[in-house]
Protein backbone atom coordinates (compact mmCIF):
# COMPACT_ATOMS: atom_id res chain seq x y z
CA UNK A 1 0.00 0.00 0.00
CA UNK A 2 2.68 2.27 1.12
CA UNK A 3 4.49 2.09 -2.61
CA UNK A 4 1.27 2.54 -4.66
CA UNK A 5 1.28 5.64 -2.31
CA UNK A 6 4.64 6.48 -3.47
CA UNK A 7 3.85 6.31 -7.01
CA UNK A 8 0.47 7.95 -6.76
CA UNK A 9 2.39 10.69 -5.55
CA UNK A 10 5.60 10.90 -7.22
CA UNK A 11 3.26 10.87 -10.11
CA UNK A 12 1.16 13.59 -8.45
CA UNK A 13 4.50 15.75 -8.17
CA UNK A 14 5.16 14.68 -11.87
CA UNK A 15 2.02 16.12 -12.88
CA UNK A 16 2.38 19.84 -11.21
CA UNK A 17 5.70 20.06 -12.29
CA UNK A 18 4.96 19.97 -15.54
CA UNK A 19 2.00 21.80 -15.92
CA UNK A 20 3.96 24.88 -13.51
CA UNK A 21 6.12 24.74 -16.42
CA UNK A 22 2.98 24.81 -19.05
CA UNK A 23 1.49 27.70 -17.13
CA UNK A 24 5.23 29.81 -16.54
CA UNK A 25 6.24 29.11 -20.20
CA UNK A 26 2.47 30.33 -21.38
CA UNK A 27 2.54 33.50 -19.26
CA UNK A 28 6.14 33.96 -20.30
CA UNK A 29 4.85 34.03 -24.02
CA UNK A 30 1.75 36.55 -23.45
CA UNK A 31 3.99 38.75 -21.13
CA UNK A 32 6.29 38.91 -24.56
CA UNK A 33 3.53 39.59 -26.53
CA UNK A 34 2.03 41.96 -24.80
CA UNK A 35 5.59 43.64 -24.66
CA UNK A 36 5.90 43.69 -28.62
CA UNK A 37 2.42 44.90 -28.80
CA UNK A 38 3.08 47.76 -26.38
CA UNK A 39 6.36 48.86 -28.25
CA UNK A 40 4.39 48.61 -31.91
CA UNK A 41 1.09 50.89 -30.60
CA UNK A 42 3.64 53.40 -27.86
CA UNK A 43 6.94 52.84 -29.53
CA UNK A 44 8.68 55.51 -31.82
CA UNK A 45 7.36 55.02 -35.04
CA UNK A 46 4.09 56.05 -36.09
CA UNK A 47 3.65 54.11 -39.15
CA UNK A 48 4.20 50.93 -37.05
CA UNK A 49 1.71 51.69 -34.62
CA UNK A 50 -0.56 52.64 -37.39
CA UNK A 51 0.16 49.36 -39.67
CA UNK A 52 -0.03 47.21 -36.65
CA UNK A 53 -3.43 48.53 -35.61
CA UNK A 54 -5.14 48.14 -39.37
CA UNK A 55 -4.17 45.04 -39.92
CA UNK A 56 -5.78 43.32 -36.38
CA UNK A 57 -8.79 45.60 -36.89
CA UNK A 58 -9.08 44.24 -40.10
CA UNK A 59 -9.74 40.81 -38.46
CA UNK A 60 -12.55 39.37 -36.60
CA UNK A 61 -10.79 36.80 -34.14
CA UNK A 62 -7.93 39.66 -32.88
CA UNK A 63 -9.20 42.55 -33.47
CA UNK A 64 -9.66 43.63 -29.07
CA UNK A 65 -5.45 43.67 -29.80
CA UNK A 66 -5.98 46.87 -31.09
CA UNK A 67 -7.41 48.25 -27.79
CA UNK A 68 -5.14 47.22 -25.36
CA UNK A 69 -3.06 49.94 -24.88
CA UNK A 70 -5.16 52.38 -26.83
CA UNK A 71 -8.42 54.48 -25.88
CA UNK A 72 -11.23 54.74 -28.47
CA UNK A 73 -10.27 58.66 -29.18
CA UNK A 74 -6.55 57.38 -30.09
CA UNK A 75 -8.18 54.64 -32.18
CA UNK A 76 -10.38 57.04 -33.91
CA UNK A 77 -7.21 59.31 -34.87
CA UNK A 78 -5.00 56.67 -36.51
CA UNK A 79 -8.13 55.17 -38.78
CA UNK A 80 -10.52 58.35 -39.24
CA UNK A 81 -7.85 59.36 -42.06
CA UNK A 82 -7.91 56.02 -43.54
CA UNK A 83 -11.02 55.19 -44.87
CA UNK A 84 -11.67 54.29 -48.58
CA UNK A 85 -13.49 57.20 -50.33
CA UNK A 86 -16.36 55.38 -52.43
CA UNK A 87 -16.19 55.23 -56.52
CA UNK A 88 -18.58 57.53 -58.59
CA UNK A 89 -16.63 56.57 -61.67
CA UNK A 90 -18.72 53.36 -63.72
CA UNK A 91 -16.89 51.18 -65.28
CA UNK A 92 -16.28 51.79 -69.43
CA UNK A 93 -16.95 48.28 -70.71
CA UNK A 94 -15.77 49.60 -74.30
CA UNK A 95 -11.96 49.41 -72.61
CA UNK A 96 -12.59 45.43 -72.45
CA UNK A 97 -12.44 43.47 -75.94
CA UNK A 98 -14.14 40.15 -74.92
CA UNK A 99 -12.11 37.44 -77.11
CA UNK A 100 -14.10 34.71 -78.98
CA UNK A 101 -15.91 32.00 -77.28
CA UNK A 102 -13.41 28.82 -77.17
CA UNK A 103 -14.69 25.56 -77.12
CA UNK A 104 -15.11 25.18 -73.25
CA UNK A 105 -17.89 27.60 -72.99
CA UNK A 106 -19.47 27.21 -76.67
CA UNK A 107 -22.37 24.70 -76.70
CA UNK A 108 -22.23 21.84 -78.97
CA UNK A 109 -24.72 19.03 -79.44
CA UNK A 110 -21.95 16.55 -80.73
CA UNK A 111 -19.35 15.82 -78.94
CA UNK A 112 -17.41 14.46 -81.82
CA UNK A 113 -17.40 18.47 -82.66
CA UNK A 114 -15.41 19.63 -80.05
CA UNK A 115 -11.63 20.04 -80.94
CA UNK A 116 -8.76 18.16 -78.09
CA UNK A 117 -7.53 21.15 -76.13
CA UNK A 118 -3.71 20.85 -75.91
CA UNK A 119 -1.63 21.95 -72.54
CA UNK A 120 0.28 24.33 -75.03
CA UNK A 121 -3.97 26.21 -75.72
CA UNK A 122 -5.15 26.12 -72.15
CA UNK A 123 -6.14 29.12 -71.07
CA UNK A 124 -5.88 29.02 -67.46
CA UNK A 125 -2.33 30.10 -66.22
CA UNK A 126 -0.72 29.76 -62.81
CA UNK A 127 1.88 32.71 -61.82
CA UNK A 128 3.33 32.73 -58.44
CA UNK A 129 4.08 36.15 -56.95
CA UNK A 130 6.24 37.64 -54.26
CA UNK A 131 6.89 41.18 -52.96
CA UNK A 132 9.01 42.39 -49.78
CA UNK A 133 6.63 40.84 -47.14
CA UNK A 134 4.29 38.42 -49.26
CA UNK A 135 3.28 36.07 -51.37
CA UNK A 136 0.40 34.54 -53.51
CA UNK A 137 -0.67 33.29 -56.19
CA UNK A 138 -2.66 34.55 -59.94
CA UNK A 139 -4.86 32.85 -61.88
CA UNK A 140 -5.20 34.29 -65.49
CA UNK A 141 -8.10 33.05 -66.87
CA UNK A 142 -8.44 33.88 -70.56
CA UNK A 143 -12.11 33.08 -71.16
CA UNK A 144 -14.09 35.48 -68.82
CA UNK A 145 -17.23 33.34 -69.78
CA UNK A 146 -16.15 30.52 -67.69
CA UNK A 147 -16.26 32.64 -64.75
CA UNK A 148 -19.55 32.15 -62.65
CA UNK A 149 -20.43 32.96 -58.38
CA UNK A 150 -21.04 29.65 -56.99
CA UNK A 151 -23.44 29.65 -53.79
CA UNK A 152 -24.97 26.92 -51.05
CA UNK A 153 -28.04 25.63 -52.00
CA UNK A 154 -29.69 27.89 -49.54
CA UNK A 155 -28.15 30.99 -48.72
CA UNK A 156 -28.93 32.38 -45.09
CA UNK A 157 -27.63 29.33 -43.03
CA UNK A 158 -24.76 27.00 -43.56
CA UNK A 159 -22.03 27.81 -46.11
CA UNK A 160 -20.04 25.59 -47.70
CA UNK A 161 -16.37 25.46 -48.03
CA UNK A 162 -14.06 26.48 -51.24
CA UNK A 163 -13.68 22.41 -51.84
CA UNK A 164 -17.30 22.00 -51.15
CA UNK A 165 -18.33 24.84 -53.90
CA UNK A 166 -15.63 23.53 -56.73
CA UNK A 167 -16.99 19.77 -56.00
CA UNK A 168 -20.74 21.06 -55.94
CA UNK A 169 -20.48 22.79 -59.15
CA UNK A 170 -17.62 20.14 -61.26
CA UNK A 171 -14.79 23.64 -60.89
CA UNK A 172 -12.26 23.71 -62.23
CA UNK A 173 -10.79 26.17 -60.11
CA UNK A 174 -12.44 28.50 -57.54
CA UNK A 175 -11.17 31.86 -55.28
CA UNK A 176 -13.52 33.14 -51.69
CA UNK A 177 -15.65 35.98 -53.27
CA UNK A 178 -17.89 38.07 -50.86
CA UNK A 179 -18.04 38.54 -47.62
CA UNK A 180 -20.38 37.07 -44.52
CA UNK A 181 -22.31 38.31 -42.01
CA UNK A 182 -21.83 35.96 -38.97
CA UNK A 183 -21.39 38.43 -36.16
CA UNK A 184 -21.52 35.74 -33.35
CA UNK A 185 -19.89 33.00 -34.77
CA UNK A 186 -22.91 31.11 -34.63
CA UNK A 187 -22.64 28.32 -38.08
CA UNK A 188 -24.33 31.75 -40.71
CA UNK A 189 -21.54 31.51 -42.95
CA UNK A 190 -23.76 31.12 -45.89
CA UNK A 191 -25.72 34.96 -45.04
CA UNK A 192 -23.76 37.09 -48.14
CA UNK A 193 -23.06 40.59 -46.51
CA UNK A 194 -24.61 42.57 -49.46
CA UNK A 195 -26.07 41.69 -52.75
CA UNK A 196 -25.70 38.37 -54.81
CA UNK A 197 -26.41 37.87 -58.92
CA UNK A 198 -26.48 34.55 -59.90
CA UNK A 199 -27.39 33.51 -63.39
CA UNK A 200 -28.65 36.84 -63.66
CA UNK A 201 -31.17 37.04 -60.67
CA UNK A 202 -30.68 38.98 -57.73
CA UNK A 203 -30.74 35.67 -55.07
CA UNK A 204 -29.57 38.15 -51.96
CA UNK A 205 -29.49 41.78 -51.19
CA UNK A 206 -32.17 45.19 -50.84
CA UNK A 207 -32.87 46.74 -54.01
CA UNK A 208 -31.92 50.52 -53.38
CA UNK A 209 -28.54 49.87 -51.49
CA UNK A 210 -25.87 51.07 -53.11
CA UNK A 211 -23.03 48.61 -52.43
CA UNK A 212 -19.55 47.75 -53.65
CA UNK A 213 -19.67 45.21 -56.05
CA UNK A 214 -17.47 43.28 -58.20
CA UNK A 215 -19.98 41.52 -61.14
CA UNK A 216 -19.49 39.89 -64.75
CA UNK A 217 -22.46 40.84 -67.18
CA UNK A 218 -23.34 38.99 -70.21
CA UNK A 219 -20.97 39.45 -72.14
CA UNK A 220 -17.78 38.34 -69.79
CA UNK A 221 -16.88 42.10 -69.15
CA UNK A 222 -16.48 42.79 -65.09
CA UNK A 223 -17.79 45.79 -63.43
CA UNK A 224 -16.49 47.06 -60.27
CA UNK A 225 -17.69 49.92 -57.75
CA UNK A 226 -20.69 51.49 -56.72
CA UNK A 227 -24.52 50.19 -57.90
CA UNK A 228 -28.06 49.17 -56.21
CA UNK A 229 -29.02 45.85 -57.72
CA UNK A 230 -31.18 48.00 -60.11
CA UNK A 231 -28.43 49.31 -61.65
CA UNK A 232 -26.71 45.86 -61.64
CA UNK A 233 -29.63 44.61 -63.83
CA UNK A 234 -29.38 47.44 -65.65
CA UNK A 235 -25.96 46.64 -66.71
CA UNK A 236 -27.20 42.91 -67.87
CA UNK A 237 -25.11 42.04 -64.59
CA UNK A 238 -25.00 38.04 -64.64
CA UNK A 239 -23.19 36.91 -61.59
CA UNK A 240 -22.01 39.38 -58.59
CA UNK A 241 -21.22 39.59 -55.19
CA UNK A 242 -20.73 42.34 -52.93
CA UNK A 243 -17.29 43.69 -51.02
CA UNK A 244 -14.82 45.77 -52.04
CA UNK A 245 -13.43 48.48 -52.21
CA UNK A 246 -12.30 48.47 -55.98
CA UNK A 247 -9.07 48.99 -56.47
CA UNK A 248 -8.71 50.07 -59.94
CA UNK A 249 -11.68 51.50 -62.51
CA UNK A 250 -11.37 52.29 -66.42
CA UNK A 251 -7.41 51.46 -65.70
CA UNK A 252 -7.41 54.16 -62.84
CA UNK A 253 -6.10 53.62 -59.02
CA UNK A 254 -8.43 54.54 -56.28
CA UNK A 255 -8.14 56.41 -53.19
CA UNK A 256 -5.72 54.70 -51.27
CA UNK A 257 -2.64 56.57 -52.60
CA UNK A 258 -0.85 55.26 -49.02
CA UNK A 259 -0.08 51.93 -48.26
CA UNK A 260 -1.71 52.48 -45.03
CA UNK A 261 -5.00 52.75 -46.35
CA UNK A 262 -4.72 49.14 -44.72
CA UNK A 263 -3.04 46.81 -42.95
CA UNK A 264 -0.91 43.70 -43.89
CA UNK A 265 -3.43 40.38 -44.28
CA UNK A 266 -4.41 37.78 -46.14
CA UNK A 267 -6.32 39.28 -49.57
CA UNK A 268 -7.86 37.78 -52.57
CA UNK A 269 -8.67 40.05 -55.46
CA UNK A 270 -10.66 39.79 -59.27
CA UNK A 271 -9.78 41.65 -61.92
CA UNK A 272 -9.59 42.00 -65.81
CA UNK A 273 -7.29 42.86 -68.84
CA UNK A 274 -8.11 44.65 -71.84
CA UNK A 275 -8.28 41.25 -73.46
CA UNK A 276 -10.70 40.05 -71.08
CA UNK A 277 -8.90 37.74 -69.48
CA UNK A 278 -9.46 37.57 -65.85
CA UNK A 279 -7.30 37.87 -63.12
CA UNK A 280 -7.85 35.93 -59.50
CA UNK A 281 -5.71 36.67 -56.73
CA UNK A 282 -4.69 35.19 -53.24
CA UNK A 283 -2.20 36.79 -51.36
CA UNK A 284 -1.01 34.61 -47.91
CA UNK A 285 -0.73 36.52 -44.49
CA UNK A 286 0.00 36.27 -41.38
CA UNK A 287 2.99 33.74 -41.69
CA UNK A 288 6.40 34.27 -41.06
CA UNK A 289 7.69 34.48 -44.22
CA UNK A 290 4.14 36.45 -45.55
CA UNK A 291 2.91 38.69 -43.71
CA UNK A 292 0.36 40.14 -46.30
CA UNK A 293 -0.93 42.96 -48.76
CA UNK A 294 -2.53 46.26 -48.10
CA UNK A 295 -5.11 47.51 -51.04
CA UNK A 296 -1.90 49.47 -52.69
CA UNK A 297 -0.17 45.69 -52.74
CA UNK A 298 -3.13 44.61 -54.04
CA UNK A 299 -3.63 47.13 -56.76
CA UNK A 300 0.22 47.18 -57.40
CA UNK A 301 -0.14 43.36 -58.38
CA UNK A 302 -3.23 43.60 -60.36
CA UNK A 303 -1.49 46.89 -62.67
CA UNK A 304 1.91 44.83 -63.11
CA UNK A 305 -0.47 42.67 -64.73
CA UNK A 306 -1.81 44.68 -66.58
CA UNK A 307 -5.69 45.36 -65.13
CA UNK A 308 -8.42 47.36 -66.32
CA UNK A 309 -10.60 47.13 -63.68
CA UNK A 310 -10.29 45.00 -60.24
CA UNK A 311 -11.77 44.77 -56.85
CA UNK A 312 -10.71 43.71 -53.49
CA UNK A 313 -12.80 40.42 -52.25
CA UNK A 314 -13.40 39.04 -48.79
CA UNK A 315 -10.13 38.22 -47.06
CA UNK A 316 -8.16 37.56 -44.07
CA UNK A 317 -8.91 33.59 -43.11
CA UNK A 318 -11.43 33.11 -45.92
CA UNK A 319 -8.39 34.15 -48.61
CA UNK A 320 -8.30 30.54 -50.75
CA UNK A 321 -7.72 29.45 -54.38
CA UNK A 322 -8.24 25.60 -55.82
CA UNK A 323 -6.89 24.56 -59.28
CA UNK A 324 -7.55 21.31 -60.57
CA UNK A 325 -8.11 19.75 -57.10
CA UNK A 326 -5.11 21.32 -55.54
CA UNK A 327 -5.18 24.07 -52.75
CA UNK A 328 -2.61 26.85 -54.35
CA UNK A 329 -2.06 28.64 -51.08
CA UNK A 330 -2.10 28.86 -47.31
CA UNK A 331 -5.17 29.24 -45.26
CA UNK A 332 -4.46 31.58 -42.59
CA UNK A 333 -7.21 30.20 -40.24
CA UNK A 334 -5.84 27.77 -37.81
CA UNK A 335 -9.18 25.67 -37.84
CA UNK A 336 -8.64 25.41 -41.32
CA UNK A 337 -10.70 26.92 -44.49
CA UNK A 338 -13.64 28.85 -43.89
CA UNK A 339 -17.11 28.12 -44.78
CA UNK A 340 -18.41 30.77 -47.40
CA UNK A 341 -21.52 32.31 -48.89
CA UNK A 342 -20.18 32.92 -52.26
CA UNK A 343 -17.18 31.93 -54.68
CA UNK A 344 -16.01 32.76 -58.35
CA UNK A 345 -15.43 29.29 -59.82
CA UNK A 346 -14.45 28.56 -63.23
CA UNK A 347 -15.94 25.91 -65.68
Amino acid sequence: MTDKRSIVKKATSAILKALAVFLTTLALIVVALLGVIYVLVKGPSPTAQKLFVLSVRETSAIGFLANIYLSDEELAKLTVSEIVKEPSEKTDTSLIEIPTPTPSTQPNDSETDIPEITEEEKDIEVVRISGSLYEGVMLIVKDPLRLFVGTPDELGGKGLKLDEMVEKYDAVAGINAGGFYDPFGGGHEGTPDGMVICNGEVVWGEPDIKLNVAGFDDTGILHVGMMTTKEAMDAKIQWAVSFGPALIINGKVQSFESDLISGLNPRTAIGQRIDGAVLMLVVDGRRMNSLGATYGDLADIMLDFGAVNASNLDGGSSTLMIYEGEVMNVCASVTGPRALPTTFLVR
